[in-house]
């Protein structure tokens, strides 16, 4: 306190020198009035002084501490009735200052609430460090007041709003650190201000939502050596003063959008910048030679540790920049992923400092073969060259990477045969090598890697068994992805010893055989694909250790025997079953109430205890099976004389009843009026309108008091070929029943308002569009297209030659469709196909009737061009070919 008076004093007579020259007064006068200041001033009591502060700390903690939440009871301590508050858990007093508060340390405490304005009282704070908590809300302005602060750290937090201005008055400021990483986060534009900050070392505002340019002023802070702001909305060029900062060894601008060139002297500009980070942003133009210039020591790079331009749109120029970083001896990451780097690999890659531990080149257009040079980067960890055009084998040399944990070649196109020397890779963790062209046998010498979690060795051209020796790799714990090979014979029996494994795919081979029973061992299995084999026998009933299984697809192959109960107890299986030759009744308990969930289509002799699985009815099945038994068995011969007799006496009643109903109108179907149509249309509106062609048009509606939208096809009436037996082919429309095909609910012939003739079908609503609407799709308004699947088209190929058999089988009379296209085709909300009734033409007479006479058509001519058939007339009856 005595200093601090003292002080004040000289600044008092300082200011008393300056408002009149000494030389004006007399020295008694002088003296006098200095002397009776200094005696005024010491002689006021020091004990409330001393007790002010005191006072004005501990409020202001409490006022702190009022606006935080602490569900931990971190700061129990701080409690009003205790005037000790250094003592505080996370507050720091001054060694000269002992009753003030100098450092606030409060990080990982779970802290919630908003940091409040009244912490800008704690005038002697140093130190604000509130990292790894839940704070929201703005920064406040006050802290600006805080002219000791030379420490602020209010990182991993949820703070929101802008960075104050004030920032900048606190002159002694040497770190800021604001990340954010949480949502939400600090927005708005960097304050050019902070480049006033002189003293500032480390400034860090990655993982916010900033915006804007980057102020040319921070490049400026003449000792900054850590500058971040990764992980923003940051736009426009990088100042030139930021490439002269000559203190910097961290540039972190990564994941932004800015554009420009890199400068070509940037490794002379940044002489002690240890990392680079730059990827994710819109760079473009040639990859400096001058990051490790071997003619210029002083402008060389000896300290770079990680080069990071990844995500940009560099180019590799003449591949220079490779041979200069070979002067980088401390190099461990060089990433130059996702760019327009082109041409072939150079040798100089084994060139590469040997403490080069990451190498990422993914996602180039680098086309040639792997140099083996790359053998010489013996300390290479992880190693990227996935989604290129390499071509050719994989060197041998590769089995020198001895300490490569990961090494990803996939999405290239590679070939030959995978070399042996993967088995001297004893580190190896993750091996991805597919979608290239590589043949031969999978090599045993996999076995050798016992350290390996992934492997990934599909859509190739592999041959041969799965050998043994991988299967006995307790490590793989990730995934074995084997499928869409060649691969043929039995699944060994050793797969069991998988016991980690979560993910197992050897779909889309050729393997025989049973689904070994040992599977059961592989408790870890979220993921089992086998599908598009030649897999045989039941499904094992060992199935049902495999608790933790999410997805099993078992489809396309020769399985048969019954669904086993055991499915039933899985909470969120998705299987598929189908195509196979699988018999008897499916289950109905556990998933098999979820319909997507179980796919068993392509099984012709399963049944179902309820029609909502479109299988027979196992019920009804049963029971004509034991009835014709017992007939036979008391009956005998009889018994089939008298079926005989009642099948001729039912055969002359349905002649009988068919000749009626062709006489008969529709007044047995749902009738509704042309109110009723333009009603549920809203007038036939264009909105409602779902399709139109030749014979008229198609809407959608919805009639009042009925449940579900259906579909109203408007014939053209006047158009030639409207048969005049319209009533009577809507009732054998009606009278149609199978899955596959659009039923008609009902017809409508009347008038419309103006007295013209108005003929109308009411069909069944298919939400899901036509066939046509997704072979052919037309992007949304997010840019997606609608994909279908394989195992879709192909149940849907199915669907539609089901309908086709009944029409041409099963149907009284026999019907031809003779319009058979994609566009009527419907899917309905199962994906399930419907043949639509716009292309039921042609039905079949008596075969008395003459050629001309053996058919009706309800829309003339019978078929679209591209889709009629061969046989099927084009020219009017009255030409002569």
């Amino acid at each position: 306190m005595r200093n601090h008076n003292s002080r004040l004093v000289h600044k008092f007579y300082h200011s008393l020198c300056c408002m009149a020259p000494p030389e004006t007064l007399s020295s008694s006068v002088l003296v006098a009035t200095v002397l009776s200041f200094i005696f005024s001033f010491l002689l006021v009591p020091a004990l409330p002084l001393d007790r002010t502060p005191n006072n004005n700390d501990l409020q202001t903690l409490l006022c702190l501490r009022s606006n935080l939440s602490d569900p931990a009871g971190l700061l129990a301590s701080w409690k009003n009735d205790s005037l000790e508050f250094c003592t505080w858990a996370g507050v720091s007093c001054g060694e000269r200052h002992k009753s003030r508060v100098v450092a606030l340390n409060l990080d990982s405490l779970e802290l919630s609430g908003q940091i409040p304005a009244c912490i800008a009282n704690l005038t002697f704070l140093e130190r604000i460090h509130f990292p790894n908590n839940h704070l929201t809300g703005p920064i406040p302005y006050e802290l600006g007041q805080l002219k000791w602060l030379h420490y602020l750290n209010l990182s991993s937090n949820n703070l929101s709003d802008v960075i104050p201005e004030t920032l900048s008055s606190c002159s002694r400021l040497r770190i800021v650190d604001l990340w954010g990483e949480f949502s939400p986060s600090l927005s708005g534009a960097i304050p050019s201000s902070l480049g006033n900050l002189s003293s500032l070392v480390k400034l860090l505002l990655a993982y916010n939502n900033l915006e804007g340019s980057i102020p040319a002023s921070i490049g400026k802070i003449p000792n900054l050596k850590a500058l971040d702001l990764t992980y923003n909305f940051l736009s426009g060029s990088v100042p030139a003063s930021i490439y002269n900062m000559s203190a910097l060894t961290y540039l972190g601008i990564a994941t932004n959008t800015l554009v420009g060139e890199i400068p070509h002297d940037i490794g002379y500009t940044l002489p002690r910048i240890k990392k680079l980070i730059f990827e994710e942003n819109q760079f473009h133009g040639k990859i400096p030679a001058s990051l490790a210039n071997a003619t210029n020591l002083t402008g060389s790079l000896p300290n770079l540790v990680e080069l990071s331009l990844g995500t940009n749109q560099l180019e590799a120029g003449d591949w220079s920049f490779l041979s200069s970083l070979a002067n980088c001896t401390r190099l461990v990451t060089l990433d130059l992923s996702e760019n327009r780097i082109q041409g072939t690999l150079p040798n100089s890659i084994g060139g590469l400092p040997n403490s080069l531990q990451f190498l990422l080149l993914s996602a180039n257009d680098i086309s040639g073969t792997i140099p083996p040079e790359i053998g010489y980067l013996t300390n290479l960890v992880v190693l990227h060259m996935e989604s290129n055009r390499f071509t050719g084998s994989i060197p041998d040399a590769v089995g020198n990477l001895s300490s490569l944990f990961r090494l990803s070649l996939s999405q290239n196109k590679l070939s030959g045969r995978i070399p042996l020397s993967v088995s001297n890779l004893s580190q190896l963790s993750e091996l991805y090598l597919q979608a290239n062209d590589f043949s031969g046998p999978i090599p045993g010498a996999f076995g050798d890697c016992k350290n390996l979690r992934m492997l990934n060795i599909s859509c190739n051209n592999l041959d041969g068994g799965i050998p043994k020796q991988l299967l006995t790799l307790s490590s793989l714990s990730d995934g074995l992805d084997l499928s869409h090979n060649q691969l043929s014979g039995q699944i060994p029996p050793e797969v069991g010893e998988l016991i980690n494994l979560g993910l197992l795919n050897v779909s889309n081979n050729q393997l025989s055989g049973q689904i070994p029973s040992t599977l059961e061992q592989c408790v870890h299995l979220e993921s089992l694909h086998m599908e598009g084999n030649l897999l045989e026998g039941k499904i094992p009933n060992s199935f049902a250790e495999l608790r933790g299984i999410i997805k099993l697809d078992l489809s396309r192959n020769n399985l048969s025997g019954a669904i086993p109960e055991l499915f039933e107890f899985f909470g969120s299986l998705i299987l598929n079953l189908s195509f196979n030759s699988l018999q008897g009744p499916v289950p109905t308990g556990g998933i098999f109430g979820n319909k997507s969930a179980v796919y068993i289509q392509g099984n012709k002799n399963l049944c179902g205890s309820t029609p909502l699985l479109a299988l027979p009815l196992c019920d009804a099945m049963a029971s004509r099976k034991n009835h014709g038994f017992k007939i036979l068995k008391v009956l005998g011969f009889s018994a089939l004389s008298f079926l005989l007799l009642a099948c001729a006496v039912a055969i002359f009643l349905k002649r009988k009843k068919v000749r009626q109903a062709a006489h008969s109108s529709c007044r047995e179907l749902k009738r509704f009026s042309y109110a009723d149509l333009a009603k549920a249309t809203n007038n036939f509106s264009s909105n409602n309108l779902i399709g139109s062609g030749n014979s008229g048009s198609v809407y959608k509606g919805r009639f009042e008091f009925e449940e579900h939208t259906v579909a109203i096809k408007v014939f053209k009436v006047n158009q030639l070929g409207v048969p005049k037996s319209f009533l009577s082919e809507c009732e054998a429309l009606r009278n149609t029943r199978h899955r596959n095909l659009v039923r008609v609910i009902t017809a409508c012939s009347t008038c419309d308002p103006s007295g013209h003739q108005f003929k109308a079908l009411i069909l069944e609503y298919m939400p899901n569009g036509s066939l046509e609407s997704w072979l052919y799709p037309d992007q949304n308004k997010y840019g997606l297209e609608r994909s279908l699947s394989f195992g879709s088209r192909i149940t849907i190929v199915m669907d539609i030659a089901s309908a086709l058999d009944y029409l041409h089988n099963h149907c009284m009379p026999p019907v031809v469709h003779c319009d058979l296209k994609p566009s009527n085709v419907l899917l309905d909300d199962d994906m399930g196909a419907h043949l639509a009734d716009f292309g039921l033409a042609k039905f079949l007479q008596s075969s008395s009737h003459s050629c001309h006479q053996s058919s009706t058509s309800l829309l003339g001519p019978r078929g679209s061009i591209g889709y009629i058939a061969p046989g099927e007339n084009f020219f009017p009856q009255n030409w002569a070919l």
